[in-house]
């Protein structure tokens, strides 16, 4: 319950401080904030995905590009 009126009276002094306007905008900013570094967390996750099957089938490839090469001289 005092989480509550912290937050209550936090927003209440954004209000005052700074008008309605200006109070939505900086929730806006603090959520689109929020948002886009959930979406960085999960490019570095992709990333390091893409990186451990790209160095496991690195090998194949080299194999595959030698064969190649053979076969064509």
């Amino acid at each position: 319950m005092l989480g509550f009126y912290v937050v209550f009276g936090a927003m209440i002094c954004f209000i005052c401080y700074a008008g309605t306007e200006e109070t939505i905008r900086f929730f806006a900013f603090v959520d689109i904030h929020i948002r886009y570094s959930i979406v960085k967390v999960k490019l570095y996750f992709l990333k390091q995905k893409i990186k451990r099957q790209l160095s496991k089938d690195l090998g194949d490839y080299s194999k595959l590009i030698k064969e190649l090469k053979d076969d064509q001289r």
